[in-house]
């Protein structure tokens, strides 16, 4: 209960003392907007996806909505839920929302991502024409009941409208959840705040406004979008440069379900969650309490995360795994796969090759000693796919943990951020070069040493 309005809320996955992430649904729809993030969500995220008043399971307010007041009543729950700003996710007029709540209080969230959100409030024209007349008869409980009767009879126009409207063309979505999407937009009894909230949209136009906003924000868009059109994109585009705008190729108003692995990738490479590009349950399981503002801290004193900013180093250590080893330990082996990247995070690493001596027998000789923010693997991860391992890595005497990285995430964040992937590249190839100076001086230095001992000799 907030302010005296029951809002109900979706809130299985709690972790304690998890960040919070607020998920607002959008015009005529529920919790369930959600479905296919929660999941990937939940693996840094304590998720909490509102049936907004008027919606779902939630009352409606005594008041005809407006999206100020969704947006404070908004802010008063997370003042209510948190002690610490909020990741916001906003779909359709949910993003209309979730802008307004972060241009009058900033100090409640942390990071914004928006799907196809409402920013004119001017929807297409397809729902102008077709939509519209039926939304105003709602109004008034003659026309709601009228309405109710025609959809159950061969005149319902819902299943003719709803996938033009909603879906892009090519777009794949499973018969169940466009059944569920479907009957939250036309759940019986909530015809009257649909027909309000469509006229509070266009009273929240946020053109003009949006230059105000310094929060982070990833928005995206379904290229094929025929509720919001792209001119609100443009608008995005246009004022908020800012904004990490990405518009889906093959997605119209639902891009998570419509091209759920795009949505979850970019979403992921923002967030820095620790999927990227596919799920892997068990990978987020083992990562859900991994402190990944911290990691990124540490990756500003090492080899790899030289020259990057906070963002840049928020998303590679969303994609960090943390594995310690006990002294002596192998890491990995020699001529083995070189998928991962080892970040040393605490202890030191031993690279051990093997020695062929003129009798045949073959010993292990550490060539080099790697400490806290150096780099190992880099040289079969820099050869691309199938490198080889050209050394031995252990533990050293008083045990390690590294960072791993895997390759198919982190060439996968390349792909969605080019200037990133070239940064880390050239990192990566000035540690490896530095690495190679070291031992090429070391040899140097031995062989010097050898000679003489022979003169002495």
């Amino acid at each position: 209960m907030i302010e005296g309005q029951e809002i109900h809320i979706r809130d299985d996955n709690r972790h304690q003392n998890a960040p919070i992430a607020l998920l607002i649904h959008g015009w005529s729809s529920s919790w369930f907007t959600w479905t296919p993030l929660l999941p990937v969500l939940s693996s840094r995220y304590a998720c909490m996806a509102v049936d907004l008043p008027g919606y779902g399971r939630s009352p409606a307010p005594p008041q005809p909505p407006t999206i100020v007041g969704y947006a404070d009543l908004m802010a008063r729950l997370i003042e209510e839920i948190s002690d610490r700003p909020v990741v916001l996710l906003g779909h359709s007029m949910g993003g209309q929302i979730s802008l307004t709540l972060t241009l009058r209080h900033p100090e409640l969230v942390e990071r914004l991502v928006l799907l196809n959100p409402v920013i004119s409030g001017r929807l297409s024209t397809f729902i102008n024409l077709f939509i519209a007349p039926h939304i105003l008869l709602e109004r008034y409980r003659w026309g709601g009941k009228i309405l109710s009767y025609l959809e159950r009879t061969p005149l319902s126009y819902v299943e003719q409208l709803m996938k033009p409207i909603l879906f892009a063309e090519r777009a794949m979505i499973s018969s169940q959840d466009y059944e569920r999407i479907k009957a939250d937009a036309r759940r019986p009894g909530q015809g009257a705040i649909r027909a309000a909230c469509f006229e509070a949209m266009k009273k929240g136009d946020l053109r003009g406004k949006l230059k105000n906003i310094e929060t982070p924000a990833l928005v995206l868009w379904g290229a094929e979008d025929n509720t919001v059109p792209l001119r609100d994109a443009g608008a995005v585009a246009d004022e908020w440069t800012d904004a990490d705008l990405r518009l889906i190729p093959n997605a119209g108003h639902w891009p998570h379900f419509e091209q759920y692995e795009t949505t979850v990738r970019y979403m992921a490479s923002f967030l820095g969650l620790p999927v990227l590009p596919m799920l892997d349950t068990n990978r987020i399981s083992q990562q859900r309490n991994l402190d990944v503002p911290e990691i990124a801290l540490f990756l500003s004193n090492t080899e790899l995360g030289q020259d990057l900013n906070e963002g840049q180093r928020l998303r590679i250590a969303g994609l960090c795994h943390v594995h310690p080893f006990a002294p002596g330990e192998t890491i990995a082996l020699e001529d083995t796969s070189g998928d991962e990247l080892f970040i040393v995070q605490d202890g030191q690493v031993d690279v051990l090759v093997r020695i062929v001596n003129d009798n045949g027998s073959t010993e292990q000789r550490r060539i080099s000693v790697l400490l806290a923010g150096q780099v190992a693997g880099e040289m079969a991860l820099l050869q691309g796919k199938g490198g080889r391992r050209t050394a031995d890595l252990k533990a050293g005497r008083g045990g390690a943990t590294v960072l791993a990285l895997d390759s198919r995430y982190l060439f996968a964040l390349f792909d969605d951020d080019p200037s990133l992937g070239l940064k880390i590249m050239q990192n990566l190839a000035r540690s490896l070069v530095q690495r190679l100076r070291v031992q090429t001086w070391q040899l140097q230095l031995a062989e010097r040493r050898a000679e003489d001992m022979l003169h002495r000799s």
